[in-house]
């Protein structure tokens, strides 16, 4: 099969050429006017959207800038135009071009050019000194940007790379003016001139910020909103204010508790919409330290956890449910339930799974067992996820201690390898199984791969399933990828976050997506009376 109609079904596009589709019409006519106040638990470390991966980055920065490429809430995974009105990849997947709008206006009201989206790319894949770009690695297959006229851009790249249209729709790819990288390639930390659906207006830290509507924004009619205004809150706080309808949304995600308690408060105030969440959780074996670097003593603590009846409980409490490995279970290219259960901690019997994990660990001379989970010291999900985790270890002799951290401290740890073992999760935009793949390769090529082995089989595969043109072939060599790290225990997925998002049904023309990364530029959304 072509490999321009593999890149393309990825994506759940048809045909050699995308063009910009419009979205369902409405259900109801949207109203203009009104401010939609809705909560973002802390503030983003900046303005640029490309040296952050927090979320509270994202679901603030959006309504100011645009991407080439946008998913479309009612066909998602399916993709349309934001920037561009059309695309086309080469058939031999090495060459992808963009045409872009006309006539759009940068916040400013400089005009938008190939130059603009030139530049915004060459600083994501090559920033300069003081830049950091975390992202970078995604697009390092480029191999150069070219802009025969100021409505076209094309990327050319050294070698296909089956995910690369979904890197162009990244939320994170914050088109920027080249004029403001020009003058100062740190202005974005500071600064915000994008040419997204909202201004930025104020920002009072600590407390709150605002964004106005933009009068020249490039969609006919949209924004509908005046404007909206983030106040930064969290836990109970927030919670409660969604209650006292101080804040109409909080569009990140809620425990199934915090959901009950709001419906039965005020069932006719709130619309539920709930989501597979393309979040996970991982425990890293530190392959550096022993024991860890014995597999009998991995695959004993991987198996000492029965997932599936932690499923059952946890999710009643904790934003957490479905059973699976790299990829979100549902995906066409996940694991089954079936081929899943095979691997060691994912069986249906937990009590022969913690019998075999006592044998092993009096097997590897660990029969008293003892060390430290380093994970994060937020409420949720990570410490109900740590407290069920020591007491699974408990039931088979193990006895942890519990060491929650601050985010960065928590980070330096395990980069130095100074863990002995890490609880943490990892969010993605999209089901992309280069981004979720990387978590397991080598800890050399990847800087999230905790648990600091070293496997050039692994490697090879992900390159090869990054690289082939046909579709069965890249399933077949990521389930030979799950099945080398899974059946040696290198590393132990854990459970899949499930999203609930609880919001006022006066909010009309949001949807809430598998990430909260998505669909947060406020565009299409409007209030009814």
């Amino acid at each position: 099969m072509p490999i321009r109609r593999i890149l393309l079904a990825v994506c759940s596009l048809v045909g050699a050429v995308a063009t910009l589709a419009s979205a369902p019409a409405e259900a109801q006519t949207p109203q203009r006017g009104g401010t939609l106040v809705f909560a973002v638990n802390s503030e983003p470390p900046s303005y640029d959207c490309i040296n952050t991966t927090t979320f509270v980055a994202m679901q603030t920065l959006s309504p100011f800038y645009s991407t080439l490429l946008k998913y479309d809430p009612d066909k998602f995974p399916e993709m349309r135009g934001d920037l561009a009105e059309s695309w086309s990849v080469s058939a031999d997947g090495l060459a992808y071009t963009f045409r872009l709008r006309s006539g759009v206006k940068f916040h400013d009201g400089a005009e938008l050019t190939a130059e603009d989206v030139r530049a915004t790319f060459e600083r994501i894949r090559r920033p300069t000194q003081g830049i950091v770009s975390v992202r970078q690695s995604d697009y390092e297959d480029i191999a150069s940007i070219e802009t025969p006229d100021a409505r076209t851009v094309v990327f050319r790249l050294t070698a296909p790379n089956a995910s690369m249209l979904l890197n162009f729709a990244s939320p994170w790819n914050c088109v920027m003016r080249a004029a403001d990288l020009s003058r100062d390639p740190r202005a974005p930390e500071r600064t915000i001139n994008g040419t997204g659906p909202y201004r930025l207006g104020e920002h009072s830290r600590g407390s709150h910020l605002t964004g106005q509507r933009n009068p020249t924004y490039f969609e006919p009619g949209k924004p509908y909103l005046d404007g909206f205004r983030i106040v930064f809150m969290s836990g109970a706080a927030m919670v409660n204010a969604l209650q006292g309808g101080q804040i109409m949304a909080e569009f990140r995600g809620l425990t199934p508790a915090e959901r009950d308690r709001l419906v039965a408060a005020a069932p006719d105030r709130f619309k539920v919409e709930e989501s597979p969440w393309v979040c996970k959780m991982d425990v890293y074996f530190n392959h550096r330290k022993p024991p860890f670097d014995d597999e009998r003593v991995r695959r004993a603590l991987t198996l000492a956890i029965d997932r599936w009846t932690g499923s059952a409980a946890l999710s009643r409490t904790v934003f957490v449910k479905a059973v699976g490995a790299s990829l979100r279970p549902g995906d066409p290219l996940a694991m089954s339930d079936a081929e899943i259960e095979k691997y060691p901690g994912f069986g249906r019997n937990g009590a022969a799974a913690k019998a075999e994990a006592r044998r092993l660990l009096q097997e590897a001379g660990q029969g008293n067992l003892r060390f430290k989970l380093v994970t994060r010291n937020v409420p949720m999900p990570f410490q109900p996820m740590a407290v069920w985790l020591i007491d699974q270890w408990r039931q088979v002799g193990v006895t942890v201690e519990n060491t929650p951290m601050e985010v960065a401290q928590q980070k330096a740890t395990y980069i130095a390898g100074n863990h002995e073992v890490g609880l943490d999760s990892n969010c993605v935009d999209v089901d992309d199984p280069n981004q979720m793949l990387r978590l397991y390769v080598s800890s050399t090529r990847s800087p999230t791969n905790f648990s600091l082995y070293e496997d050039a089989t692994l490697d090879d595969l992900f390159e090869r399933q990054r690289r082939t043109g046909d579709a069965a072939e890249r399933k077949r060599l990521i389930r030979e990828f799950e099945d080398r790290y899974l059946s040696r225990s290198m590393t132990a997925p854990l459970l899949w976050w499930h999203r609930i998002v609880v919001y006022d049904k006066r909010i009309q023309g949001w949807k809430a997506l598998p990430s909260h990364y998505l669909n947060q530029d406020l565009a299409g959304v409007w209030l009814a009376n």
